[in-house]
């Protein structure tokens, strides 16, 4: 593949060009402070003029628009995988996507999507049980609750038809029947850890997924550009990859 990086210069910019260039992919850096581990390094993507096969954005999503443009038109495949986003910005990746394919997913690693599968069946299977989610990350991540453990409490609802996402919790009030609590903490260097509890009281089931290190995202970025390559325009999820590969 010949993939265009945006954020280059950033930490998971610098995991995906490395993993992209150990499966044998050439790599176009972009980063608007015009560095990164590859030379040269645009600083812009309308500064790259060359040929590509698809774009992988791990900067910012205040570069959304910027992105959503630029694949509107060249209509290359995006992966999108930066999270933050406002409901503007979610307003126009969905309109982007009738016009280029775009994989556009909360958390990039294969694991949390399967933890997703499962979480989906137990949700169902389990659907008196009270149902929580907390997640740890490290003390530098600015969004919280975070995009992972809100996709998590999403599922749960829409597996149950029914559900109320508490985020975070204060004051004197109980926990009312069919809530979806979701907590967060910041810690240290913590990659990222979520956890999902189902309980009825009697017993606790517990849903597990932990990243050791951040280079799992990248190698889920490059597994996602793979899956989106020959796809038509629409917007596409690590849920839709699991499913594929399931089928």
């Amino acid at each position: 593949m010949k993939i265009i990086v945006n954020g280059a210069g950033g930490r998971l910019g610098k995991e995906v060009i490395l993993a992209a260039q150990a499966a044998g992919d050439e790599v176009i850096a972009v980063d608007m402070s015009g560095a990164s581990i590859l030379t040269p390094t645009y600083r812009a993507l309308e500064e790259y003029a060359g040929s590509a096969d698809v774009v992988i954005d791990f900067s910012s999503h205040l570069a959304t628009r910027q992105l959503l443009t630029y694949v509107e038109k060249t209509e290359l495949p995006l992966v999108l995988a930066t999270t933050g986003q406002t409901e503007e910005e979610k307003a126009a990746i969905y309109e982007a996507a009738k016009v280029a394919p775009i994989f556009f997913s909360a958390n990039m690693s294969y694991g949390v999507a399967l933890l997703v599968s499962l979480v989906k069946k137990a949700a169902v299977l389990l659907a008196e049980d009270d149902a929580e989610i907390v997640e740890f990350h490290h003390n530098r991540k600015v969004d919280a609750p975070s995009g992972t453990a809100l996709m998590i409490a999403d599922a749960v609802k829409r597996a149950r038809g029914a559900g109320e996402i508490i985020k975070g919790r204060s004051g004197m009030k109980k926990r009312e029947k069919g809530d979806i609590g979701v907590s967060a903490v910041r810690l240290g260097n913590v990659v990222g850890r979520h956890e999902v509890y189902f309980s009825d009281g009697v017993e606790t089931l517990t849903i597990t997924h932990e990243a050791h290190d951040r280079a799992l995202f990248a190698k889920g970025a490059l597994r996602a550009a793979e899956f989106i390559l020959d796809k038509a325009p629409g917007l596409y999820t690590m849920q839709d990859l699991v499913e594929e590969k399931n089928a």
